[in-house]
């Protein structure tokens, strides 16, 4: 059902905001000396950054305002807006169902027809509870299908491959999976490799298996430091049907890990799906396929995700780009019945005119993950929207989906030398770098703080981010 924006509400919000001046336009304040040394030995310009310190309720003028309203290459911090978007318009316990269908009669544990297993976006498919689907077909007695496994991907219109290492030049990095309607498992291989050094191999493991591809099932140890283990590999991933190591794991490394996106992401689901199915005792007659389902069928069990409130948290915690383009597409989806990015971008701008207000500049929508060159947000923005949040109902599905400083996720090894708390989120590209998000105060305030720095340094600015953190949080 579409979202019933609040006006009244956000209209109530919006004035108290204004009325406090919030994120008028103001002069430049100077940057706290902590902040300014930090940028100093960074080597990072003061115009590279932009800075906001006020606080969550909105009821006073900001501590800090510095070049708020230039917009900025925000990075993974785009995500904050995307998954706020999703817990105000979808609702905290919104979930993902996969519609399994079967087409024919059941006999002696033969299905006499096809299967059809259609993707609507869940962006948490992963292993196990790919397992688990495909034990739940098998509860329904079924272990041979005569026809064919179909994979339907239709829900999102945008399934269309693009190149991984377009963005970064590294088409094997989980991170630039593409999303699709069915995302299994983030489209990667997880190689485990096990040293038995009697025999003077490694055993390799992959999860999932996949159908019709060649995955060899050890390696030589070779003699070396392990280092740079992965290099003397000399893994070969160019052949999308065969896995090839032309070198060796080194006889000092331990057990090993590496997870690579498959090379063929177009047919991973099916590969994965199809080698579950094997391995699980499962046999197809036909063949694993791309089709629609008939539009006269019935599922016989849908496969439900985790809510949308536990997603989010893989999001923010771990930056997760597919899982945020995922839950950007479905917002398209459910808004405007259209699984296209054109349609999210479209819902996104309806969203912020109504709940978050046109008083700074609208931000840019690309995909949502932050995993961008376009997509922008000015600092005044992002804070009227965290103080819009902190309001809502889901602020505190929203907090606890952010890493805390010191503690978990991206912030993990960042702690505030004031030892205080903070629930923010992190993002980093080669050319942007910052921090957004609420920070405790010492005298018990919560404050809204953005500080993004833009520009070819803009990663050494790291330690002037987390110096503008500390001082916002000593306050006493």
């Amino acid at each position: 059902m579409p979202f019933a924006f609040r006006r009244a509400a956000c209209a109530l919000t919006l004035s108290t905001l204004a009325s406090a001046g919030a994120f008028a336009q103001q002069a430049l304040q100077a940057l706290p000396p902590q902040v300014d040394a930090a940028l100093a030995r960074a080597k990072v310009p003061r115009d590279s950054v932009t800075m906001l310190v006020a606080e969550a309720d909105g009821t006073r003028q900001p501590r800090l305002a510095w070049r708020t309203q230039v917009p900025v290459n925000p990075a993974s911090i785009m995500k904050l807006v995307t998954t706020y978007a999703a817990l105000d318009m979808l609702g905290a316990a919104y979930s993902w169902t996969t519609p399994v269908y079967v087409e024919g009669t059941v006999n002696n544990g033969v299905l006499n027809g096809n299967l059809y297993i259609k993707g609507q976006g869940d962006p948490k498919l992963v292993l196990e509870r790919m397992w688990l689907l495909l034990r739940h077909v098998q509860g329904l007695g079924i272990t041979t299908v005569s026809g064919d496994i179909v994979i339907d991907r239709s829900a999102f219109e945008t399934t269309v491959e693009s190149d991984p290492g377009a963005f970064d030049g590294e088409p094997l990095r989980p991170y630039n999976a593409s999303p699709d309607a069915l995302l299994v498992n983030f489209k990667s291989v997880n190689m485990s490799f096990a040293p038995d050094r009697a025999g003077q191999i490694a055993r390799v493991s992959y999860e999932p298996p996949l159908a019709s591809v060649a995955m060899p099932q050890t390696v030589p140890l070779v003699p070396g430091e392990c280092g740079d283990w992965r290099t003397s590999l000399r893994a070969d991933f160019t052949d999308v049907n065969r896995i090839r190591f032309n070198g060796g794991l080194p006889a000092s490394c331990g057990e090993k890990s590496w997870a690579v996106a498959y090379g063929d992401p177009r047919t991973y689901a099916m590969r994965a799906i199809g080698g579950m199915w094997a391995e699980m005792g499962g046999r197809v007659g036909g063949q694993m396929r791309e089709g629609r389902v008939p539009a006269e069928l019935k599922p016989a069990f849908e496969f439900e995700s985790p809510p949308l409130a536990e997603v989010i948290r893989d999001i923010n915690k771990y930056s997760n780009n597919v899982m945020a383009q995922q839950v950007f597409l479905t917002i398209g989806l459910a808004q405007k019945n259209r699984g296209t990015f054109e349609a999210s971008r479209t819902a996104m701008g309806q969203w912020w005119r109504e709940r978050i207000g046109t008083g700074e500049a609208q931000p840019v929508f690309e995909n949502g993950s932050g995993l961008s060159r376009d997509e922008r947000i000015s600092a005044a923005a992002l804070g009227r929207m965290l103080q819009v949040a902190w309001r809502s109902p889901v602020m505190p599905e929203l907090m606890s989906s952010l890493p805390a400083m010191g503690v978990d996720g991206t912030l993990k090894r960042r702690a505030l030398r004031s030892g205080g708390s903070a629930h923010l989120k992190t993002g980093t590209l080669r050319d942007a770098a910052g921090v957004a998000g609420f920070v405790d105060g010492a005298s018990g305030r919560r404050y809204v703080v953005v500080a993004i720095a833009n520009g070819e340094n803009a990663v050494a600015a790291r330690a002037a981010l987390d110096a503008l953190v500390d001082w916002a949080s000593q306050d006493n």
